[in-house]
Order: C-alpha cells, then structure tokens, then sequence
C-alpha cells in the first residue's frame, strides 16, 4: 500500500510533467521544503530508500533534491 507522502508527491509530479524534467523536480522539491511538515519530508525520504519504484520518476528526482 503506498503511504499518503508517496500518493500525494505522485499526484504533485503530475501538474508538473509538462515542465522540462529538472525545472519540474526542483519545483516540486521547492513546494516539498515550504509546505510539508518535517515529519513528511522525513517519511517521504524513508520510502525513496525503501520503495524508490513506487514513485513517479520526477518525485523521485525532487525527493533527491530534498537533501541538498
């Protein structure tokens, strides 16, 4: 079963599929650090080591921005 964090940055990765791929994960990692509770961000980060394939490929890429 996909966590609430995994369902809700796939549906957020969909607004942005028409943008140029990195553009769009740097958004979406933007939105992620000012909206999201650390606890979300911190789960969100546990399923990208656990469960990388359950994300759309650009919330990976902007859950792999959330570290720098």
């Amino acid at each position: 079963m996909q966590s609430p964090q995994v369902r809700l940055v796939n549906e957020i990765a969909v607004q942005f599929h028409h943008w140029a791929f990195d553009d769009a994960a740097e958004a979406i990692a933007a939105h992620i650090r000012t909206f999201w509770d650390p606890r979300m961000r911190s789960e969100l980060l546990r399923r990208v080591e656990t469960e990388p394939g359950e994300l759309d490929p650009l919330a990976l890429a902007a859950a792999r921005l959330l570290d720098r």
